[in-house]
């Protein structure tokens, strides 16, 4: 597997332990975050993992700033992402397995009730469902533009 991450300089501690977990399971990971806590625009770095990810090599992304909300609205934004901001492991498989997320998004300032990283892993290891649930993107996705 490889995956595409990007953070702003809200989530530079929590991006830095998801790349420690993603490459623990053997998953490759280009990293085009910063890595500094001098303030940046976090859609600057949601269009940096985008546009990566759209060179077809990446299996999702995972985006990261303060809240998690702005980063995951600036890359949804984008044609053809559908970015999900999970609060717990029971929606991130959700996320994959009815809306066959691409993107994965965390809040680095953000309390969870679980480990992100259990949270991620949800993502990662639940598959696309497919049927009812592909009519239902497809809808989602022609809304894009309108």
């Amino acid at each position: 597997m490889k995956a595409v991450i990007a953070n702003d300089h809200g989530g530079v501690e929590l991006a830095a332990s998801l790349i420690k977990h993603l490459e623990e399971k053997r998953i490759e990971v280009t990293y085009l975050g910063t890595d500094s806590t001098e303030s940046v625009d976090y859609p600057d770095y949601a269009e940096k993992a985008v546009n990566e990810y759209r060179k077809g090599c990446y299996d999702f992304g995972i985006l990261v700033c303060g809240t998690g909300i702005g980063i995951s609205v600036s890359a949804n934004k984008m044609k053809g992402i559908r970015c999900a901001l999970p609060q717990n492991s029971y929606a991130a498989a959700m996320a994959k397995q009815h809306n066959n997320a691409n993107f994965i998004a965390f809040g680095g300032r953000i309390e969870y009730t679980e480990p992100v990283t259990d949270i991620l892993d949800a993502y990662i290891d639940s598959e696309f469902e497919g049927g009812r649930h592909q009519r239902r993107i497809d809808k989602m996705m022609e809304l894009e533009g309108k």
